[in-house]
């Protein structure tokens, strides 16, 4: 039985260097709720990745979208901006060793299982990567040992805590604006 066949989480944003880093840290914390922690640092970097990717290449302005989609076995994590000119990934070899750009769609490719770009309507494109999140990439919770008759119960559990939105609480000067579905 499947209890949450979709999951997924919205921001939109501007791709500003001091607004990637909390982007990063909304998708890991939503990774983290969906406990998908062993995907927390490659979803990080490829987002990284793609939003600076918006904000250096795309025209005319740095507003975009990140969307984080669990979907059964597959986690997909997207950026839509306006520009619509579609990326080209540098091949490895032909970015010197001390170039400080054009690796980024290169380790998007390497980090992930499938990426891709497509056009999305008349202005703007989205780029997007998939990350494997079969059962075998959860976290094993432990299990639980059986009482005997001289232990003392164990305290009752919490439910786990819903997430408000998948912003954090303090957000500097241009809020992103959020949602959370499942």
């Amino acid at each position: 039985m499947i209890s949450h066949p979709s999951r997924h989480c919205t921001v939109e944003l501007q791709a500003l260097p001091s607004r990637i880093g909390q982007v990063r840290r909304i998708v890991s914390a939503q990774l983290r709720y969906w406990q998908l922690d062993p995907l927390i640092d490659r979803a990080a970097l490829g987002v990284t990745e793609l939003l600076s990717n918006v904000h250096q290449h795309a025209r005319p302005d740095k507003s975009c979208t990140v969307r984080i989609e669990l979907l059964l076995d597959r986690l997909t994590v997207s950026v839509r901006d306006h520009d619509p000119r579609l990326p080209v990934a540098a091949d490895l070899k032909d970015v010197a060793p001390l170039d400080t750009c054009g690796r980024g769609l290169a380790m998007v490719a390497a980090l992930s299982e499938s990426w891709g770009a497509r056009p999305d309507g008349d202005e703007g494109k989205v780029v997007w990567f998939t990350l494997p999140a079969r059962a075998e990439a959860k976290p094993q919770r432990a299990a639980v040992p059986r009482r005997t008759a001289v232990e003392q119960p164990a305290a009752p559990r919490l439910p786990e805590a819903e997430p408000v939105a998948c912003a954090p609480a303090a957000v500097p000067r241009t809020p992103a604006r959020s949602a959370v579905v499942g």
